[in-house]
């Protein structure tokens, strides 16, 4: 069987009980690495797992899944995400495929960003579509997610900005790409970004559903013990310093329920909008 193992958000000892089962009985067990990081090693991951783990990266995912799902229809293979199995499409496509081999499959869920970013103390309900922020270069500066910001500004929910990550190819060695270590977008450079869009569009012509007195919440460390919160104006997000990876960012959809801006001030944060 292939099982598909959410780790949660935090360190090792996030994993479920029953997922912690299933590793340690599993013949091989994969460990994705390129969705989303936890907040320690590989190393660390084994000595609590007590089993070794066989990185898996885009490409092999992506390109080489039969080597994953190998032997999966006549033993056990694990394949370890981050967050939830679910977090991301490519999951699906594994499932997917494992499907067609006739290799049965079992998911077990874990937290993810998109629940666990209840904890800044806006209300799971009142969120709209997920966008991507992606590292903008010379040569490619998308705009496009911005449309799903302004319809959810439009109906009043709050946007999960989803914050982007870059792996440089450095080299390939026997046909397979080797990629640089990772760099991480922080809170402060997507509302820099996003704070060029709005100037982009008032030279256009056209009204920003976002400003820089828009209110926003950035998020570092959801569910590890140095988490942080903030909350201030767009403008304000492009200067703070939350730390290290990995980082969120919330759109807020306008007016907030008294709940929320109660919440908000007194979540774990460092508000820096005078709430």
């Amino acid at each position: 069987m292939l099982y598909m193992i959410g780790l949660g958000l935090g360190d090792a000892k996030d994993i479920t009980v029953k997922g912690l089962e299933v590793v340690r009985r599993c013949s091989r067990v994969y460990l994705e690495t390129y969705t989303s990081v936890l907040t320690v090693g590989k190393e660390i991951l084994e000595e609590f797992y007590e089993r070794k783990l066989i990185l898996a990266d885009r490409e092999e995912v992506e390109q080489e899944a039969d080597n994953i799902l190998k032997d999966a229809d006549i033993s056990d293979v694990a394949f370890l995400v981050v967050g939830d199995p679910f977090g991301a499409t490519t999951h699906s496509d594994l499932i997917l495929r494992a499907t067609k081999l006739g290799i049965p499959y079992r998911v077990i869920h874990n937290a993810s960003i998109m629940n666990a970013v209840g904890c800044c103390g806006l209300q799971l309900y009142k969120f709209g579509e997920t966008v991507s922020i992606v590292f903008w270069t010379d040569t490619w500066r998308p705009e496009s997610f911005f449309d799903k910001v302004k319809k959810n500004r439009q109906n009043g929910t709050h946007t999960l900005c989803l914050l982007g990550k870059c792996s440089a190819v450095s080299l390939e060695s026997q046909g397979r790409k080797i990629y640089e270590p990772p760099r991480y977008m922080s809170v402060n450079q997507a509302a820099q970004q996003l704070l060029e869009i709005v100037q982009n569009q008032r030279i256009r012509g056209e009204e920003p559903a976002v400003t820089e007195e828009t209110l926003c919440v950035g998020l570092a460390r959801v569910g590890a013990e140095d988490q942080k919160i903030a909350a201030g104006t767009l403008q304000q997000m492009s200067t703070v310093d939350l730390g290290g990876p990995l980082h969120s960012l919330i759109i807020t959809g306008g007016s907030l329920h008294p709940l929320e801006m109660e919440m908000l001030s007194f979540s774990e944060s460092q508000s820096i909008g005078g709430l």
